[in-house]
């Protein structure tokens, strides 16, 4: 990576010189973000559209220009696109064609088949993906996103190299198996993941079904301590988990990282593959902000699963899980980064 960004990317970033140290991998951006947090409020994708891909049909907005290079950003759970909404923008000046797309179980897609399993395995959601792209006709594409939309990335990086022109991925490698799901944490650590177990008894797939949106805002402000959104904000991301897959794919999603819901067949053996928790070697930048209240693992643990062009960027000023919408800029400057400055 470059460590000093020329004059010209200064002004399109709308940062002064000074505010940046690549080189050090810590990008102070809270000046520079305030006013795109306080307009995002009132931000929205245009229609919606639909496309057969796979097994789902998948929702997806578009930004840029259609002959663009193309940068598929992905969402976490429980958030929705919009965490993308001020990220588009920045990407599709910049010349890139950008696709956000729902995962399963979110938004306006929904399974072709009421016969197909609701499965929210990782593998599954990569493929997805990866079927969305063959149907849109992308031959490749900067893959970025966070939660699980990092770790899908991550998936799509070291599994489909050859579709990938870069990763971006927010809390760097997570990928990971049911067999490391099984092991033990420290106390400290397991305490992070509530909900994971939570979820695992019927008490907690029932809680989520009645409560889901006061869930969703706990998990937002817990991931996001410092993070001031507002109840329109919430809202309309909200809507996104009335998705009537939403809960079964969620619950199946950690329920299998535990090891106590199973897989599609179909996918074992990219499970396989993931298990061995596999290099990636595709330009990448990993990013964490500096106020991250969801668990994540140090950047020095996952440094080396990554042998190609690697930096790794700390964003300052207070910034939380949902990294895209709390500092757009410092998420759509690593995705240009990433692919070599485009």
């Amino acid at each position: 990576m470059k460590p000093i960004i020329d004059q010209q990317r200064r002004n399109f970033f709308g940062i002064a010189a000074g505010t940046v140290a690549v080189g050090l991998g810590v990008i102070d951006l809270a000046r520079a973000e305030t006013g795109a947090r306080q307009a995002a409020s009132n931000a929205s994708f245009g229609a919606i559209k639909q496309i057969d891909a796979g097994v789902l049909n998948v929702g997806y907005a578009e930004a840029g220009p259609s002959n663009g290079s193309v940068a598929i950003l992905l969402h976490g759970w429980p958030y929705d696109i919009h965490a993308f909404v001020d990220v588009a923008p920045i990407l599709a000046k910049a010349g890139y064609r950008v696709i956000i797309p729902y995962l399963r179980g979110y938004g306006s897609t929904h399974f072709l088949s009421s016969e197909t399993p609701r499965n929210g395995e990782p593998a599954a959601m990569a493929a997805d993906i990866i079927a969305l792209m063959d149907k849109l006709d992308i031959k490749k594409a900067v893959v970025a996103g966070f939660d699980w939309g990092a770790r899908t990335a991550d998936i799509i990086a070291a599994l489909w190299p050859e579709r990938c022109r870069a990763l971006v991925s927010v809390s760097g490698y997570l990928i990971s198996s049911q067999a490391a799901g099984n092991a033990p944490l420290p106390p400290s650590t397991e305490l992070q993941w509530w909900y994971q177990f939570y979820f695992a008894t019927e008490r907690g797939r029932a809680g989520y079904e009645k409560y889901t949106r006061d869930f969703a805002r706990l998990i937002w402000k817990l991931a996001s301590p410092q993070w001031k959104f507002d109840d329109a904000t919430f809202a309309r991301s909200a809507a996104a988990l009335d998705n009537k897959d939403h809960v079964a794919i969620t619950i199946h999603n950690y329920r299998w990282r535990l090891g106590l819901a199973q897989g599609e067949a179909k996918y074992e053996q990219l499970e396989k593959k993931l298990a061995a928790a596999p290099v990636i070697d595709v330009p990448t930048i990993t990013m964490e902000g500096d106020a991250n209240g969801a668990p994540h693992p140090d950047p020095s643990a996952y440094a080396k699963k990554f042998s190609g062009r690697y930096e790794f960027r700390l964003i300052t000023g207070g910034i939380g899980h949902n990294l895209p919408q709390e500092a757009p800029q410092a998420f759509a400057k690593a995705v240009i980064d990433a692919d070599g400055g485009a």
